[in-house]
This record gives structure tokens, C-alpha cells and sequence, in this order.
């Protein structure tokens, strides 16, 4: 398919892709708000020209766990490497495709063959140029179950994948490099367009030669084609990366971008920072965000993002793998109040799983209300009448704004009143966090989902699924592995959205996690910023490439 062509002509039988239904629906309802005072910054572009050169100075919240896009596996890793790395398309402003190292392609009318050709003359940071057999080494690399990427199961359908992953064959019979500058993927099936897929973080293309070179310490040296060149990472303080000249959309604007890390995302610390003129944007704290709101220096942006923020549970640990003291946690939660209390009524209460506009959100989705009697009778049904010989319940978390700290002491009072006496923990080391995350040793965590891509299954199988390697809750339930596997293959958009529905419930009802809030993007800039775009995957996406300072 030739990129200039609408992306819906592309059709199975007829049908519209059920990716492009839900973006049809994100378009049309989630746009990006620019709020006051964006509409002067708007009408300052239209008479300034953009310029070239300065520092851009972004807070990042943590310290990245690697900036190897194959195995990034949170929004600090993805926020850096999104901007050293290309893939072969890559979602704009509206979440719509565009190309990318691909400068056309085409699929069968089938779309299970897509034949992709690149652009030539694209130089990786080291010099050498981009060619197919790069593309091909970077998909295997995601199989590969060495490489422990969380996108493997994205490209499960490429033809040959689960065997290379399984060890039957020594490559994947369905990645062809034709020539230098034409790669062809073979498909067993195709739910939906494959070419969305390749625009998510993990799927960038990175140089063989460097990468079977430096093993694990590409992760910390990357070298990809993006618009800013690595340069230096001095952990627990900061990231620098420059402009790359020869940068195939154009040089950036801006010649550096210094990530400045704040460990814990210390909300104050970053603003007082931002208002000092240290930094270029930063999140709204919620101690000054009704201040805030009223002053008129800064740029604000504001918009609907596609993620769910909760609190997952270890069904594995003990008193959590007993369902109905899972059940009585978030029947003990006042979760509406603690919005409008802890967050100033900023974000959306999640009933569920699926965010709003999400295809196969379900608007009538009761979800838990707040009944401190049914928590009281669960826990009693469970062997502890009025919490008595229930141990503690450890909640951890990487994060400690003022927001966060007030949200989890609301809920330890919550939690208290129904007889259930809770520990919080801090650990503000992400990759140690994550670690324990990972190794399943944490009982009660704080986290946070954002979509990889805007499709449910994103959000349903990438965290619920029995075999998903982000399924940090241990959570099996045979019944939701097969109508998570019938949704992935049904070419049917009616049935699709029968069958995640049926399988959010079911996950609800087992409770594995406490749902608490849909985020909104909203962050501070500096009024000199200019060109901001920002969609509904968030802060990561930002094309800072396109920025440029107007002093």
C-alpha cells in the first residue's frame, strides 16, 4: 500500500479494520485541546520564524532501565529512546500512520504479505547506512526470547515466529530482505493492519553490526537513526542527546535535548525548577494547580490520553490469592471521592479496564461501587471477620509526589475503616522496582498503563493474558486466555467487541486489580516553546524534533 492512499483502503473481505475503527473514534472525539494561552502562541508563530539551535531541558521522572527500544518496558526508557530510534511508519499527531525509514508500501489484498521500501541513503548516528537486512535482524531481535522484548507477541503472526521461538528454526521464515532497500513480511493472519503495529516504541530498527558487537551495553550506548544522536547518561542525573545534522525529515530545531532526572517524579521539585527557567516543560503539581490555572506566562497543553492508572494485585501472595479479599479491597476504596480529593477532579474514574473512546469500552460497565459493608462481609467470608488475622497489605510505589502520598494515605484510611491495616513502601530506583515487579515481590503496586497501541488488546491481553510478560499480577484464568485469543483472530468487529467485553468482566470479577483513574495529558511550557504536538499516547511521543525556541 502506497502511504499517499487512505489507510482504510485496505480492506479484508470488506471490512474495516477494527484499529481504524477505534481511530476514527479517537480522531473525532479526543483532539488535542490547546488551552489558554496556546491560541497567542499560535497567532505568535504565524509571525515568527522558526530558528535554529538552543537546549531544550525535559524532566524525566526515573532513571530509563535502557534506551534498547526492543526491551523498553516503561515511559522513561520510551520518552528517550523514541527520539534516538525511527521505525519503519510512525503515528502522527491524530495517531494516523505516516511513513517513516519506509517511504512506500503495499499488502496483498489478503494483507497478509506487506512489502516495505525503504528509504535509501539513511545513515545510522555511526555512519553506515540503513538497509533491509537491518530491518530483518531488528523484527527477529524482538522474537527472540533471549532479547525478553515486550512486543514479542506482537509479531507472534509473522509466519515462522513461534517457531524461531520456540527453537525449531534459526531464523523467521517470514522476514525477507528482497534487496538493500526492500523488505517483504509474510503473515499466518492478520486482525488487524500489521503496518500499525510497526509503529509502536519497541518496533525500531537498530544496526546489526553494533548491536551483536556490544551485546547488553547497547542499551546503554544506543545508536539508531533518529532525529538526536546519544551522547552521555550520568545516572540519577541526566541524559543528553544531540541534533542529528543529517537527519532525513530535516535537522531538528534544537541542538541539544538534556533529560534531567528527578527520581520518585517529585512534582514540586520539577515545577520550582521550571518557574527558576531550568527547564522547558514540566507536569502541573497538584498543591499549585488551581494557582496555576490562573496564571497566563506559561503555555498549557491539555488533552485525553489512552492509558489506565490502578493498583495491581499479586494473586500469587498470600492473603491476595484469595479473590474475595481482592474483591473486598476495592469495595472498601471511596475511588470517586479520592479523585476529586486527592486529584483535584483532574482524571476520569475507571470503572474498568478500556480508556473512553477505546474500541470495545463499555459505558455501561458498573464496575465496583463504594460499599465498605460488602468488604466487611467478603473479608469475613475469607476467615477474617473484621480484619482480624488479616497480615498487613504491603502497597509499593516508584513514585512520591505530593499527589501520590495524599492519594495512598486516603486509601490507607479507607482501607483501615474496613479492618484492613496497610503498609506503604517507597522505592524510588525504577530499575529496582521494576525488578521486584518483574520477580513477582510485590504484593500491592502502583502502576501505570499506556497504549502501545491504540487497540484493546494493548490493554486486555499485554496485561491479563496468562503468558504475557506483562502480567505482573500472576493471574490465570483459562476462560480469559481463549476469548483473549478468539479476539485477537475474528475478522468480525461485532464479535470482537462482544469478546473483550466478556473478557473485561471476567478479569473484573476476578479482581486482579483496583482500577482507579484514565489520565489526562496536562503539562506546562515555557512561552517561548513553539510547534508542540502531543497525541493520545502521551508525553513520549512528542516529536521534539520539530520544537524550536523563540527567545
Amino acid at each position: 500500500m502506497c502511504p499517499s492512499k487512505p489507510l482504510w483502503a485496505q480492506r479484508r473481505g470488506g471490512r474495516v479494520p477494527p484499529f481504524l475503527i477505534f481511530l476514527f473514534v479517537l480522531i473525532g472525539g479526543l483532539l488535542v485541546v490547546m488551552l489558554a494561552p496556546t491560541f497567542g502562541q499560535e497567532r505568535r508563530e504565524e509571525k515568527a520564524r522558526p530558528t535554529g539551535g538552543g537546549v531544550y531541558r525535559r524532566p524525566l521522572g526515573h532513571d530509563p532501565q535502557t534506551l534498547d527500544p526492543a526491551r523498553v518496558s516503561d515511559i522513561y526508557s520510551l520518552a528517550v529512546s523514541h527520539q534516538l530510534f525511527d521505525g519503519l511508519v510512525q503515528f502522527d499527531q491524530t495517531l494516523t500512520i505516516t511513513p517513516a525509514l519506509a517511504q512506500f508500501w503495499k499488502a496483498s489484498p489478503d494483507g497478509l504479505t506487506w512489502t516495505f521500501t525503504l528509504r535509501k541513503g539513511i545513515k545510522f548516528h555511526h555512519g553506515r547506512e540503513m538497509t533491509a537486512d537491518d530491518v530483518v535482524y531488528s523484527f527477529t531481535r524482538i522474537l527472540d526470547p533471549k532479547v525478553k522484548s515486550g512486543a514479542a507477541d506482537l509479531f507472534i503472526n509473522i509466519k515462522g515466529a513461534r517457531e524461531f521461538r520456540e527453537g525449531k528454526a534459526n531464523h523467521v521464515a517470514g522476514l525477507t530482505a528482497l534487496n538493500r532497500y526492500t523488505v517483504q513480511v509474510v503473515l499466518n493472519d492478520a486482525p488487524v493492519p500489521f503496518v500499525s503495529i510497526l509503529a509502536v516504541g519497541h518496533a525500531k530498527i537498530v544496526p546489526k553490526d553494533v548491536v551483536e558487537e556490544r551485546g547488553e551495553a547497547f542499551g546503554a550506548h544506543p545508536i539508531g537513526t533518529g532525529p538526536f544522536k546519544f551522547l552521555r547518561w550520568e545516572r540519577g542525573k541526566e541524559i543528553v542527546v544531540a541534533a542529528n545534522a543529517d537527519y532525513f525529515e530535516g535537522p531538528p530545531k534544537l541542538s541539544h535535548v538534556v533529560y534531567r532526572i528527578f527520581p520518585g517524579s517529585p512534582l514540586e521539585a520539577m515545577y520550582e525548577e521550571f518557574q527558576r527557567g531550568n527547564l522547558e516543560d514540566a507536569p502541573i503539581p497538584i498543591q499549585s494547580y488551581r494557582r496555576i490555572l490562573g496564571e497566563t506566562d506559561y503555555i498549557r497543553v491539555k488533552r485525553p490520553m489512552i492509558s489506565i492508572r490502578f493498583y495491581g494485585l499479586n494473586t500469587r501472595a498470600k492473603p491476595l490469592d484469595d479473590r474475595r479479599v481482592r474483591q473486598a479491597l476495592i469495595y472498601a476504596i471511596d475511588r470517586e471521592t479520592l479523585i476529586q480529593e486527592a486529584h483535584l477532579g483532574r482524571y476520569t474514574l475507571a470503572r474498568g479496564i478500556l480508556p473512553p473512546g477505546t474500541l470495545g469500552f463499555n459505558p455501561n460497565l458498573k464496575g465496583y461501587p463504594y460499599d465498605p459493608e460488602r468488604a466487611r462481609e467478603l473479608l469475613r467470608q475469607a476467615g477474617f471477620p473484621g480484619g482480624r488475622g488479616l497480615p498487613p497489605i504491603q502497597i509499593w510505589s516508584s513514585v512520591k509526589p505530593e499527589e501520590i502520598i495524599r492519594e495512598q494515605e486516603q486509601i490507607k484510611k479507607y482501607l483501615n475503616a474496613a479492618g484492613i491495616e496497610v503498609e506503604i513502601h517507597y522505592l524510588l530506583d525504577w530499575p529496582a522496582f521494576s525488578r521486584m515487579l518483574n520477580e513477582g515481590k510485590l504484593p500491592v503496586f502502583l502502576y501505570a498503563w499506556y497504549a502501545d497501541v491504540p487497540d484493546p488488546d494493548n490493554f486486555l491481553f499485554k496485561l491479563f493474558h496468562s503468558r504475557s510478560p506483562r502480567n505482573f499480577f500472576g493471574y490465570v484464568n483459562p476462560g480469559v486466555d481463549e476469548l483473549l485469543l478468539k479476539a485477537r483472530n475474528t475478522a468480525d468487529l461485532r464479535r470482537r467487541v462482544e469478546l473483550y467485553r466478556t473478557a473485561e468482566q471476567l478479569i473484573l470479577d476476578d479482581a486482579p486489580i483496583i482500577p482507579l483513574l484514565h489520565q489526562t495529558y496536562e503539562r506546562l511550557f515555557q512561552p517561548y516553546v513553539r510547534s508542540i504536538e502531543v497525541n493520545g499516547l502521551g508525553d513520549p511521543y512528542i516529536p521534539l524534533r520539530k520544537i524550536w525556541l523563540d527567545r
